[in-house]
C-alpha cells in the first residue's frame, strides 16, 4: 500500500506530515509506504497511491485520481490522522 503526503514545496511540512502518517500507521498496526511530494510531483507519485494527505488548501492541485484524499486539518495531531485513515483504509 502508498500513502502519498502533499504539501506546497516538499521540504518541512510534508515531512512533518510523512512523520505522523507513519506514526499513525503504526497504532493501526498497517504496513505501508509513505512518500512525501510537493504539488509538481504529486500527479507521478498518486499513480499508484491509495491514499493522499493533503491540506484543503491544495486538493484542486492534485487532479483527477484513484486514490482516495484526506484533508488533514492539523499535520501535529497524530489522533486526527489515526482516525482519518482508519475511515478511509477500513482497518
Amino acid at each position: 500500500m502508498k500513502i502519498v503526503v502533499m504539501c506546497g514545496v516538499g521540504v518541512g511540512t510534508s515531512a512533518i506530515l510523512k512523520g505522523n502518517a507513519e506514526r499513525a500507521l503504526e497504532r493501526l498496526d498497517i504496513d505501508a509506504s509513505v512518500v512525501a511530494t510537493d504539488v509538481a510531483g504529486v500527479r507521478a507519485e498518486a499513480a499508484d497511491a491509495q491514499v493522499i494527505l493533503t491540506s484543503s488548501e491544495l486538493v484542486a492541485a492534485i487532479g483527477k485520481t484513484n486514490a482516495d484524499v484526506i484533508v488533514i486539518s492539523n499535520y501535529f495531531d497524530v489522533d486526527e490522522l489515526v482516525a482519518k485513515l482508519d475511515v478511509a483504509l477500513g482497518s
